[in-house]
C-alpha cells in the first residue's frame, strides 16, 4: 500500500504527469457542466430533461468554441500545481474572450435555429462562464494546495523576509516552489511602517517598530533572508542587526532572484542555487554602501597598454592584477619578493587569463639595477606601485626596513618611471599616512611627498621648456583597511574564535575605516586613471567601526559558546583613530563621489631628494633612533604613540623651550 502511495506521488509530483490535453480536457468538463447548472438555473429539471440532448449538443459547441480563448492564452501551459495569479488571470481571459464568441454564435445560431441544438441565451451564457471561471480557479487553488502541503520539508527552515519589494516577493515565490524545500516563509519584515499589520502572499508583515524578538520566538524562526533590493538599508540598520544575532537568528543575502515562469520553466534546485543566497559574515554586516565606479571608461585606458605592477602577489596588488587583466592589456609585468605568493599569481594568470602576456619576476623593488633592467626591457605605460611592508608593530621594531623598503624602493620605481617614459605612476598609500603616529605611517608619507613633488618638478619642467613632450604623471591613493587582507583584523578574529578564544582587541574604544579589497582597488583603477598627476586621492570610507563591537558581533555569528574578548592595550605606533582626511574643509571634489583630493603641504623636491637620499644612508646603519629622528625632521607633525620613540618628540620639545626661552 504505502509503496503504491509513493508511485502516485512520485508520478504526480513529475513535470509530465498533467500533460497539456488533461488539462483542456479538465478545463472542457468544467465548462460543460457550468452550462448545464446555468441553464438548470434559469429554467426547471423537467424542463432541462426534456431539452438535454439539444442543450448538451449545445455546450459541445461552446466547448469547442472556448478553444480560441485557450489557445490565444495558453491556459493549458501552465502546470496546475505551480499555479500562480498570473494563470488565473489568463484563465478570466481566456473565457471572457470565449464568452464574447459565444454570444456571437448565440446570435447565429437563433438566425439559423436546428432541431439538435437549444441556444443558450446571453443570461445563460454570461452565468456559465463566470461560475466556469470560478471553479477552474478553485481548481487550481485546491491541487496547488494539496501540492504545497504533501511537500513540505519537516526539515524546512522557518524564515521572516526583510522587504516588501518586488525582488523580497519574487524570492518568496521561489522558495515556495522549490523542491524539496529548504526554507518556509512566516513573513516579511517591512523597513517601514507603511505596511504594518498587512499581508502578502497570506503571510503577515511585521514592521521593525513591532516586537520582533517576541515574533522569532512564537514562530520559531530559524532565519532571516534579505531582499537583494534592501541589502544596504539591512547592513545600515544595526538595531535589527543586533535583534536577529541576539536570537540566535541566521542571516542570508540573497544576491540575485529568479522569477518562476508559469510557462512550466520551473524553479530547479540548481536555479535556487543562481539565486546566491548565502549565510552573512561580518563584512556582509558592516555598515556601508555600494560603491559604482565607471570602470568601462578605466578598461578603454587600460586596453591594449604594458602595464607594470609591484606588491603584485599581496593583497591589494593581486586584486589589481585580476581586474586590470579582464581589461585585455598587451602585457603585465607582475613584481613581487615573496616567491611562493608569486607562484600562485603565475598560475592564477595562465589558468585565467592565457592569452594575455604576463611575466612574474621575484625580486625586490629596492634593487636598483634589477629595476633598471625591467623598465628598459618592458617600458611599461602605467606603473601600479603596492609594494610596501604594511604592518605597524612590525615596521616599529624595524624602521630602516621600512625606510629601505617603502622609501627607497618606491623612490628606485619613481625614478625608472620617469628615465623610461612611464605615462603614469600610480602610488598606493595608507590613512597611516594623515598625522603619522607611527613609523609605517610615516614612510608612507614620505613616499607621498617624493611622489608629489617629483611630479611637481617634471611640470615645472615642461612648462618652462614650452616641451610638448609628455612626462610621467605622479598619482597617490589613501584609503584604509581592506576586508579581508592578509594579517588583518578580522582574519585574526575568526581564527581565535576557532580555536576557542580569547579574541584580543586592543582597546575598547579604537575604530577603524574598512573596505571591501575589490572596491578599493576598482576605485584605485579610477583615481590613478582619471588623475592629473600630483594628486592625493582620499577615498570615502564610510562609517568607522568600533572593533569590540566587531569581535562581539563576529562571535554571536559564529554560534560559539564562552568566548570571551580581551583587551590588551595599544600596541606600538596604534592609534584609538584613524583619519583619511577625506571631510570637505581639507579635501577638493573629483569626477566621483567617493574620491576626494587631498589639501596637503607642497615640497620642492631638490630637498625632498636629499632629505631622503640622507634618510636611506642613516637607514643603512639599522640606528633606530637615528632613523626615526631624521624621519621626524622630513615630517614635522609625526608624533609617535604609545613606542619608544616618544622620546624623540619629549627631545624636540626640550630643544623648541630653550630656543624659544
Amino acid at each position: 500500500m504505502k509503496n503504491s502511495i509513493n508511485n502516485i506521488l512520485n508520478w504526480y509530483f513529475r513535470r509530465n504527469s498533467l500533460p497539456y490535453w488533461c488539462i483542456f480536457l479538465i478545463d472542457g468538463l468544467v465548462l460543460f457542466i457550468s452550462g448545464l447548472v446555468s441553464y438548470w438555473m434559469f429554467s426547471s429539471w423537467a424542463e432541462l430533461s426534456q431539452q438535454i440532448v439539444g442543450v448538451m449538443n449545445s455546450l459541445v459547441v461552446y466547448v469547442l468554441v472556448s478553444i480560441i480563448g485557450t489557445r490565444v492564452f495558453h491556459t493549458y501551459a501552465g502546470i496546475v500545481r505551480y499555479s500562480s495569479f498570473v494563470d488565473l488571470q489568463r484563465v478570466a481571459y481566456a473565457n471572457t474572450l470565449s464568452l464574447a464568441l459565444s454570444i456571437g454564435l448565440h446570435l447565429l445560431m437563433y438566425s439559423a435555429p436546428h432541431s439538435s441544438f437549444v441556444p443558450l441565451h446571453t443570461r445563460h451564457l454570461i452565468v456559465m462562464y463566470v461560475l466556469a471561471t470560478l471553479l477552474m480557479w478553485g481548481v487550481r487553488v485546491i491541487v496547488k494546495s494539496l501540492y504545497d502541503l504533501t511537500t513540505i520539508d519537516v526539515r524546512a527552515a522557518r524564515v521572516l523576509i526583510f522587504g516588501v519589494t518586488a525582488d523580497a516577493i519574487g524570492m518568496a515565490k521561489n522558495i515556495r516552489s522549490q523542491r524539496p524545500r529548504k526554507y518556509l516563509v512566516k513573513g516579511f519584515i517591512a523597513a517601514t511602517t507603511r505596511y504594518k499589520h498587512n499581508r502578502l502572499l497570506g503571510e503577515r508583515v511585521y514592521s521593525m517598530e513591532d516586537d520582533l524578538r517576541e515574533t522569532i520566538y512564537t514562530q520559531r524562526i530559524e532565519a532571516v533572508l534579505v531582499s537583494p533590493q534592501l541589502v544596504n538599508e539591512f547592513r545600515s540598520n544595526q538595531d535589527l542587526q543586533n535583534v536577529i544575532i541576539g536570537m540566535g537568528v541566521r542571516i542570508y543575502m540573497a544576491l540575485g532572484t529568479k522569477e518562476v515562469s508559469s510557462e512550466g520553466n520551473l524553479l530547479t534546485e540548481e536555479d535556487y542555487d543562481g539565486y546566491q543566497l548565502k549565510e552573512v559574515s561580518v563584512e556582509d554586516l558592516l555598515p556601508r554602501n555600494e560603491i559604482k565606479v565607471d570602470m568601462e571608461t578605466v578598461g578603454e585606458l587600460l586596453n591594449g597598454k604594458r602595464i607594470l605592477i609591484t606588491g603584485a602577489a599581496g593583497s591589494i596588488g593581486s586584486e589589481m592584477v585580476r581586474q586590470i587583466a579582464t581589461y585585455q592589456p598587451a602585457s603585465m609585468m607582475l613584481i613581487d619578493q615573496a616567491e611562493s605568493p608569486e607562484h600562485d599569481i603565475r598560475l592564477m594568470m595562465e589558468q585565467d587569463f592565457p592569452n594575455i602576456e604576463s611575466k612574474t619576476i621575484v625580486t625586490s623593488i629596492c634593487h636598483e639595477g634589477r629595476m633598471d633592467k625591467i623598465f628598459k626591457e618592458f617600458r611599461p605605460d602605467y606603473v601600479f606601485h603596492a609594494a610596501a611592508y604594511k604592518h605597524v608593530p612590525m615596521m616599529e621594531d624595524n624602521p630602516s626596513e621600512a625606510v629601505l623598503n617603502n622609501i627607497y624602493g618606491t623612490k628606485v620605481v619613481a625614478d625608472m618611471s620617469v628615465r623610461y617614459g612611464v605615462k603614469k605612476f600610480v602610488m598606493i598609500s595608507t590613512d597611516k599616512a594623515v598625522n603619522p603616529t607611527n613609523v609605517m605611517g610615516c614612510s608612507k608619507r614620505i613616499c607621498e611627498i617624493y611622489v608629489q613633488a617629483l611630479d611637481r618638478t617634471l611640470k615645472l619642467q615642461k612648462w618652462s621648456k614650452r616641451s610638448e613632450q609628455p612626462v610621467t604623471q605622479f598619482v597617490t591613493t589613501r584609503f584604509g583597511n581592506v576586508l579581508g587582507s592578509n594579517g588583518s583584523v578580522i582574519p585574526l578574529f575568526k581564527e581565535q574564535i576557532r580555536k576557542g578564544g580569547p579574541v584580543t582587541v586592543t582597546d575598547e574604544k579604537i575604530v577603524r575605516y574598512f573596505m571591501l579589497i575589490p572596491e578599493a582597488c576598482k576605485l584605485v583603477l579610477e583615481a590613478g586613471t582619471k588623475g592629473n598627476g600630483g594628486e592625493i586621492f582620499v577615498f570615502d570610507m564610510g562609517q568607522p567601526v568600533k572593533i569590540a563591537d566587531l569581535a562581539a558581533r563576529m562571535i554571536k555569528l559564529s554560534g560559539a559558546k564562552n568566548v570571551e574578548i580581551k583587551y590588551t592595550g595599544l600596541r606600538e605606533g596604534e592609534k584609538l583613530y584613524e583619519e583619511v582626511l577625506n571631510d570637505k574643509e581639507t579635501t577638493k571634489p573629483t569626477f566621483h563621489e567617493k574620491i576626494r583630493i587631498a589639501k596637503v603641504r607642497e615640497y620642492e623636491y631638490d630637498q625632498v631628494k636629499k632629505e631622503v637620499e640622507e634618510l636611506v644612508e642613516i637607514s643603512k646603519r639599522y640606528d633606530n633612533m637615528a632613523t626615526v629622528r631624521k624621519m621626524k625632521e622630513i615630517v614635522p607633525e609625526f608624533k609617535s604613540n604609545n613606542s619608544v620613540y616618544e622620546e624623540l618628540d619629549k627631545e624636540k620639545l626640550k630643544i623648541v623651550k630653550i630656543q624659544e626661552g
